[in-house]
């Protein structure tokens, strides 16, 4: 028998129904884009005249919870009978199995579940409250034994019934991570960062002055090296030799507040120091409006040498002529620009008024593959994390689940349509042990991207999103994504009005930086970014903000570079396509079509004021015409354009190769070779555009002397013609010559081709 034919994966978007609200409200304290979920919330506060254990004459307390098939203990705290804990706990109403919820004091020492006192709640009397009510104030409850009699002791504690826009659900210990204890929990708890703000750089190198190298007898070889962090940057060698050498160079670095690295500048001859001064980031002036910054100034160099025979330490200033600033005026690109989910400048004083508010509903997952083994079965730990501007949200993580639920809903100004909002699901590592070293990763599980621009204002879209992951082994779909985002703003003409303004700051088109630059920018860019969310508590992975910002984008894909030629080859199918129905036209494939066609034509020409109202009436009918069949869902990924779901193997393992790549031998000079044979093709398709470019250049350059002058001679005699014969008529004559039938035709090409064809290109004096 044959065997059996793999199922096609399925990775199309899929409309969902979710049960959620409907409401015009917008803000977090309203769910209206995520199904309620209900919670019993405990705040245990502190305890107070907790009796001491007669053995030790201490008390070292903790605070036990039952509810229903649930338990978890608060942390333990040594010799105190006042203790304090300030913890909260969230157990999942609808899995709560019980009636009542016991809350015990245990003192460590205790054995054969001795209690220090209790404190019990039937659940059906819990209150309910959600936002904006105000939180529930704890109150002091006496402890009792087992018996319900009285005993020493009080504790102070709350308890209510919320939902996950509570306050307390950021900060509470969550039932459905319930296998999850001591550090780790921070881990499974939704949290929210801030990218910081990223300014800009930029340092002039002017010259130095009075610079004293160790050797006289030679002339120095001079360059200034700047290092903030762990960026180094230098610069060229200073054409003048001499000890007051001059560079007008800028560099530039990518710093973020709160700065915290100085700025090192040292004049270096070769490996040796011929001076070096700190400048701390605080004292450098802000460029903040559209006005120039401040002047240059000099600063003292200082330089250390150590006698070799007395171990003395000497210094000798020199100066250093520097132009030093923080420019805001500019948007740091941390993302790719196609990608971008802000482009405001980095001043304030520049941004454009908010024009709306993006609402995202991360509901749940389904299907998702196991990424782990735990007691001998596959299972993810999922959590996800969304991006848009300098907001990254975090939701919580359940533990153990290949169908997690979070219904979390977030909420983010917008100031341009023209942005792209990225949601990432990842497997979470860090629950079982903390790792202090940071050798775990998160593994990927997919990514979602939505353009803004691509929504309709005002509606609710809910969707479920495959989450597609492209490894070194193919194409592998890792589950669906269940979102409802919906996109709100207050003034329709304000928004209409961001499409006549330009997309980026302006200094980025009156000062522009070259491509080389912005790539290097971002990647500092990156790095701060992952340097300071990796500080937060709990940190945000590395990989994690790598795999958002697309740190990648910019490598050498083969797969990549088919997709975009398809994606070029597409765009012109409609000229190609326009020109075919032309060309059937002059061939009189169809003869009342050509008939039809030579009539507008000749009116047109006869009647030259109908052309501009039939062409904008034209473009409105095929607008008019293409609305029923307009995109009803957000665009998301397209295997099939990608070549993701063709790729080879081969082209997949030099997609995920390191950079520099790590193979050797035969392989690289396969891919070698392969990359020879498509960059000549390039070359070839390139030079043969220029050729074409440079004949109709070369018309009046006289490189061919014969053409240029037949060129001028038609020109005078066309020039008369065009005096004497009105415009109409010549175009009407040039029309039905084109549009002739196919019997006056001839096979050979046309008189301006073979004309064209003849002149001189530079092509000739290539190597």
């Amino acid at each position: 028998m044959p065997p059996k034919e793999k199922p096609k994966e399925d990775y199309s978007l899929k409309v969902t129904k979710p049960n959620i609200g409907r409401g015009n409200a917008t803000g977090n304290h309203k769910l209206t884009l995520v199904e309620q979920r209900h919670f019993l919330y405990v705040r245990i506060v502190r305890a107070k005249n907790l009796p001491v254990n007669n053995v030790s004459g201490t008390c070292d307390p903790f605070v036990e919870l039952r509810v229903g098939n649930f338990k978890t203990t608060t942390r333990y705290l040594d010799k105190t009978s006042n203790p304090e804990w300030n913890q909260v706990f969230a157990f999942t109403k609808d899995r709560i199995q019980g009636r009542t919820i016991d809350i015990l004091v245990r003192d460590k020492e205790f054995v054969n579940d001795e209690i220090v006192g209790c404190v019990s709640f039937d659940i059906a009397d819990i209150p309910t409250r959600s936002p904006p009510d105000s939180s529930l104030a704890p109150q002091w409850y006496r402890l009792e034994d087992r018996n319900a009699v009285k005993v020493v002791g009080e504790l102070m504690l709350a308890v209510w019934i919320g939902n996950q826009s509570d306050d307390a659900f950021s900060v509470a210990w969550h039932s459905d991570a319930a296998s999850v204890s001591g550090q780790s929990v921070a881990y499974t708890l939704r949290k929210e960062y801030l990218s910081p703000r990223l300014w800009y750089l930029r340092i002039n190198v002017i010259g130095a002055q009075d610079l004293v190298p160790r050797d006289k007898n030679r002339k120095p070889e001079v360059y200034v090296r700047a290092v903030v962090g762990n960026v180094v940057l230098r610069s060229r060698f200073s054409p003048d030799k001499s000890m007051s050498p001059s560079w007008n160079e800028e560099l530039m670095f990518v710093a973020a507040e709160p700065f915290d690295d100085p700025l090192i500048m040292s004049v270096q001859d070769k490996e040796e120091c011929l001076g070096k001064c700190v400048i701390p980031l605080q004292n450098v002036e802000k460029t903040v409006l559209l006005a120039p910054p401040m002047g240059d100034k000099w600063f003292n160099l200082e330089r250390s040498v150590v006698e070799k025979e007395e171990k003395k330490e000497a210094k000798f200033a020199t100066r250093l002529h520097l132009k030093v600033f923080l420019d805001g005026r500019y948007h740091v690109f941390d993302e790719p620009t196609y990608y971008c989910s802000d482009l405001r400048a980095t001043s304030p004083e520049l941004w454009p008024n908010k024009i709306g508010i993006l609402e995202l509903g991360i509901l749940k997952a389904e299907g998702l593959l196991p990424i782990k083994s735990k007691d001998g079965r596959g299972t993810t730990d999922a959590y996800c994390v969304a991006k848009y501007g300098q907001k990254w949200v975090r939701t919580t993580t359940v533990v153990d689940c290949l169908a997690p639920k979070w219904n979390e809903q977030y909420c983010w100004d917008v100031y341009d349509p023209y942005t792209v909002i990225t949601v990432g699901v990842f497997d979470n590592s860090h629950l079982q042990v903390v790792d202090e070293k940071g050798g775990a990763k998160d593994p990927r599980i997919g990514k979602v991207r939505i353009r803004l621009s691509t929504l309709e204002t005002g509606r609710i879209y809910t969707h479920s999103y495959p989450l597609i992951v492209l490894q070194p082994n193919g194409l592998k779909k890792m589950g669906e994504l269940h979102l409802a985002v919906k996109f709100s703003c207050a003034s329709l003409v304000n928004l209409l009005g961001t499409y006549t303004k330009p997309l980026l700051p302006i200094m980025h088109y009156t000062s522009p930086f070259s491509v080389y630059q912005l790539d290097s920018l971002r990647h500092q860019a990156i790095h701060l970014l992952c340097l300071r969310l990796g500080r937060a508590d709990p940190p945000l992975r590395k990989e994690v903000v790598e795999y958002m910002l697309d740190t990648g984008a910019n490598m050498w894909s083969l797969r990549r570079g088919k997709a975009n030629c398809e994606r070029v080859m597409a765009c012109l199918s409609g000229t190609v396509r326009l020109w075919k129905w032309f060309d059937e036209i002059c061939q009189w494939k169809n003869p009342t079509v050509t008939i039809l066609s030579q009539t507008i034509f000749i009116g047109m020409a006869i009647f030259p004021r109908l052309i501009l109202p039939t062409l904008f009436m034209v473009v409105f009918m095929v607008g008019m015409l293409s609305y029923p069949k307009r995109p009803r869902h957000p665009p998301h990924m397209d295997t099939r354009l990608s070549h993701a779901e063709t790729a080879s193997s081969d082209e997949l393992e030099e997609e995920f190769d390191t950079y520099p790549s790590s193979k050797q031998g035969e392989v690289m000079k396969k891919r070698y070779d392969r990359l020879r044979s498509i960059g000549g093709r390039l070359v070839t398709m390139i030079g043969d555009l220029a050729t074409q470019l440079e004949r109709m250049h070369s018309l009046l350059s006289w490189r061919d002397p014969r053409a240029t002058c037949m060129l001028m001679m038609l020109c005078v005699i066309g020039g008369c013609m065009a005096y004497l014969v009105p415009f109409k008529y010549v175009a009407v004559l040039i029309g039905i010559y084109v549009m002739r039938p196919p019997r006056m035709r001839v096979s050979v090409p046309a008189l301006c081709q073979n004309f064209l064809r003849r002149l001189p290109a530079k092509t000739d004096i290539i190597l």
